[in-house]
C-alpha cells in the first residue's frame, strides 16, 4: 500500500480510511476521438515545476504525483479511479472477478489484444514480475531485492499469481481478506525487458521469481532499481521503455518539458488517445496562469491561492476553471531519525505543536479560496467525510487548536532548547508553503525556537534533503485515491513511505488488524485507535485539506476535476482541442 506526496492518505469519499495509489489513469468518457483534422491536437499541460524522474515511478525516490502524472499515461492497470474516488475496472487491460471469499481468491483475465508498444503480448509473466517487485521475501541480506514503494504482496499473496507464464489468465490467493484487493498492483513494468537486461529467458525469469531464487534475480533487481534512472533530458533507449498505455515517451528537454506521443499500438477503446501528443511542461506554480493566458499551456494545475483564483477569473471566457474538494492534505511531519532534535523528545514536539498557528494558516491562506475550509484534525479521514467527526471525537481533545506561546515557551526553556534551530523543509519554490513557514516562524520564534525556512528544489529528489534527513520538520501533502489501508505504508515501522522513521508497536498492531479484515466496523474502530496514538505521540501535525483548482483553455474539451491523487491529468487521453 502506498501514497503519493505532493510532492504527495486516503479513501474514496464514502470510505472510512484514506488511501493512495495510481497504476492507471481513472475512468473517463468512452472511446478516443478522431484526430484527423487541421486542428493541432498537441496539448500542453503543467502539473508543477518538478522535473520528470524516471520511467520507473514505483521506487520511494520516484513515486510522486508529478512523476506519476506522466507514467500513468504509459502504464495500464486492471482498475481506474473515477473522479469521485470510486474504483472502476479497466476493460482496456482486462477484467477481474472475486471467485472466493474464504480464502480470498481473485481471477484476472488479460485482454487478448493487450500488448506492449513494442508488440510483445502482455501476459501472466508481467503480473508475476509486478508481484516480485512488491515481495520483500525476495531479499539480499536484510534488504528486499527490489527498491519498491510497495512491499506487501509477498506476504499477503505468498504464492503470487498462478497461471501459465505466457498465458492471459491468472489467479491470486490472499492469506487474509484484503479490503483493497481491487486496487492492488498486478501490472507494472515489462517483464520481457527486465529479463533481457538480466541475461535471462523470460520463462526462466518467471521460474526464478516463483522459486524465490534471489541470487538469479539480483541482476534483474539491479536493473529495475537503477537502470531506468537517467540524467535529466536523457531518455533510456526506446527498446527499454515500451508502453502498455495510450502514450509512449518521445522526448525530454531538461528543466523544460517531456513529450508523450500517442501509442500507435494501443489496443484499448476506453483510453484510446483523442489527441496526438501530450507535452508536460515543468512550470512554476505562480507562472502557470500567465502561461495559460499566453497559449504556452492548455491545461494547468496551479497551487490554489487567492491570487491564482483572481488571475483566472480575470481571463473570463478564455478559460474554464475546474474546482472542488480533494483527497489531498497538508501536514507537518517530525523527523524521528536517531539523533534528530525531535526524535526522542515528545515534550519538544508538544511545544512545536502548541506554537504552530494552524487556524491562522487556514484563515489567511485557504478560506479566501474555499470558505468551507477548516483546520484538519485527522489523517485518515477528511472533514467532508461522514465519519470524520466521530473519529476526531474519539482521538483528539483539541489541545493544539489554539496557539499557546507561553505554554510552548515554558517547555522549550525546561528542555534547555531556547534558540534551537528548527529547519522546516519542503519542495521549493512554493509560494503558499513559504507563507506557511513564515507564519510558523512568526509564532514559534516567540516560544524560543528559531525557525529556518529550509525549502529547496531538491528536497524530495533522489539523494535530496529529505532522503538525507537534513531537516527537523517536513512540510508537504499526501494525495489519496481510494485505498483503505495505505496509511500502513506511512505510519507502520519500517514501511517504504515512513520517511521520518517513526515507530510505535501499538500503531503497527492496529494497522495489522485493519488491513486483514473486510469488516467496515473494524476499519472504523482501528482508525480511531491509530489516530489517537498518532496524536498522543505527535507523529506529525495535520493542517488542512487542499481545495482543488485547475484550469484549461476554453477550446480544450474533456478536462474534468478529480478528488484523487491522479490530479487533473487523470483522463488526459480523452482531451482534445475543439474543431
Amino acid at each position: 500500500m502506498r501514497q503519493k506526496r505532493t510532492w504527495i492518505a486516503l479513501a474514496a469519499i464514502a470510505a472510512v480510511a484514506a488511501g493512495l495509489t495510481a497504476c492507471a489513469p481513472p475512468e473517463a468518457t468512452e472511446g478516443g476521438g478522431d484526430t484527423s483534422s487541421n486542428v493541432s491536437q498537441s496539448i500542453a499541460v503543467s502539473v508543477g515545476p518538478n522535473e520528470f524522474i524516471s520511467y520507473n515511478g514505483f521506487t520511494p525516490e520516484s513515486y510522486s504525483t508529478y512523476n506519476s502524472a506522466i507514467t500513468d499515461q504509459i502504464k495500464m492497470g486492471f482498475y481506474t479511479m473515477g473522479p469521485d474516488g470510486t474504483v472502476e475496472p479497466n476493460p482496456d487491460l482486462g477484467s477481474y472477478e472475486l471467485v472466493s471469499e474464504d480464502p480470498m481468491v481473485i481471477e484476472y483475465t488479460i485482454s487478448d489484444d493487450a500488448k506492449w508498444s513494442d508488440g510483445t503480448p502482455i501476459t501472466v509473466a508481467d503480473a508475476v514480475f509486478a508481484w516480485a517487485v512488491q515481495n520483500p521475501n525476495l531479499s539480499s541480506g536484510d534488504a528486499p531485492l527490489f527498491n519498491s514503494v510497495s512491499q506487501d504482496l509477498g506476504n499477503t499473496v505468498p504464492e503470487g499469481p498462478q497461471g501459465d507464464w505466457d498465458g492471459k489468465t491468472f489467479t491470486v490467493e490472499f492469506t487474509d481478506p484484503d479490503p483493497d484487493w481491487q486496487i492492488q498492483t498486478w501490472m507494472l513494468d515489462p517483464a520481457h525487458v527486465v529479463a533481457e537486461q538480466a541475461g535471462m529467458e523470460l520463462e526462466a525469469f518467471v521460474e526464478a521469481i516463483r522459486s524465490g531464487d534471489a541470487e538469479a534475480l539480483a541482476p534483474a533487481a539491479e536493473f529495475w532499481n537503477t537502470g531506468w534512472m537517467t540524467e535529466p533530458g536523457t531518455l533510456p533507449e526506446e527498446a527499454l521503455i515500451p508502453s502498455s498505455g495510450p502514450y509512449v515517451l518521445s522526448s525530454w528537454e531538461p528543466g523544460q518539458s517531456i513529450t508523450l506521443k500517442a501509442n500507435e499500438e494501443y489496443y484499448g477503446d476506453k483510453w484510446a488517445p483523442a489527441n496526438d501528443e501530450l507535452v508536460f511542461r515543468f512550470v512554476e506554480q505562480d507562472a502557470m496562469v500567465q502561461a495559460l493566458d499566453n497559449g504556452d499551456l492548455d491545461v494547468i494545475a496551479p497551487q490554489p491561492t487567492v491570487d491564482t483564483v483572481s488571475q483566472l477569473e480575470e481571463l473570463g471566457d478564455a478559460v474554464t476553471i475546474h474546482d472542488g474538494a480533494t483527497l489531498t492534505w497538508e501536514h507537518l511531519d517530525f523527523n524521528f531519525v536517531e539523533g534528530s532534535l525531535f526524535a526522542d523528545n515528545l515534550e519538544l514536539r508538544k511545544a512545536f505543536a502548541m506554537c504552530v498557528p494552524r487556524a491562522q494558516i487556514v484563515e489567511n491562506l485557504i478560506k479566501p479560496i474555499y470558505p468551507e475550509a477548516e483546520v484538519m484534525n485527522a489523517r485518515e479521514v477528511f472533514p467532508f467525510q461522514d465519519t470524520y467527526d466521530e473519529v476526531v471525537e474519539a482521538s483528539y481533545d483539541g489541545r493544539y487548536d489554539e496557539v499557546d506561546i507561553e505554554g510552548a515557551k515554558a517547555i522549550v526553556e525546561a528542555e534547555g532548547a531556547t534558540g534551537t534551530e528548527v529547519r522546516i523543509g519542503y519542495s521549493a519554490p512554493n509560494p503558499r508553503r513559504a507563507d506557511e513557514v513564515a507564519m510558523i516562524k512568526s509564532s514559534c520564534d516567540q516560544a524560543g525556537f528559531t525557525i529556518v525556512d529550509a525549502g529547496n528544489e531538491d528536497f524530495f529528489a533522489p539523494g535530496g534533503t529529505q532522503e538525507r534527513g537534513d531537516y527537523e520538520v517536513a512540510l508537504f501533502a499526501w494525495a489519496g485515491s481510494g485505498q483503505i489501508t495505505s496509511g500502513q505504508n506511512i505510519y507502520a515501522t519500517g514501511k517504504p513511505q515512513n520517511y521520518g522513521q517513526y515507530s510505535n508497536a501499538e500503531v503497527d498492531a492496529a494497522w495489522q488488524k485493519l488491513v486483514t479484515t473486510l469488516d467496515t466496523e473494524v476499519h472504523l474502530e482501528q482508525t480511531k485507535v491509530i489516530e489517537k496514538l498518532l496524536w498522543d505521540d505527535l507523529y506529525g501535525i495535520p493542517v488542512f485539506a487542499h481545495p482543488g483548482i485547475d484550469a484549461s483553455a476554453s477550446d480544450i474539451e474533456g478536462v474534468e476535476h478529480t478528488t484523487t491523487q491522479s490530479g487533473i491529468s487523470w483522463n488526459a487521453s480523452t482531451w482534445h482541442r475543439a474543431e
